[in-house]
């Protein structure tokens, strides 16, 4: 999961918790809220964790260096 769908479960969470104000039989919204924001938050926190780990696009940061010589003639 990614940095903008755990915004996308936070901003849906937040929603439903806070602006909705319906009930439905067999389900309880407020609590589907506060499980989206939750999910949303843990996504987002492991987004950040790994980020650095993430290859982007100049390949994997694993810690290894390229070590270019160049020798002179």
């Amino acid at each position: 999961m990614g940095m903008g769908v755990s915004l996308i479960l936070i901003a849906v969470g937040a929603v439903l918790v806070w602006a909705v104000n319906a009930t439905v039989s067999g389900i309880e919204i407020h609590t589907v809220g506060w499980i989206l924001l939750a999910v949303g938050a843990i996504g987002a926190l492991f987004s950040l964790i790994f980020w650095s780990s993430w290859g982007g696009f100049g390949g994997p940061a694993d810690g290894r260096r390229r070590t270019v010589v160049r020798e002179d003639y």
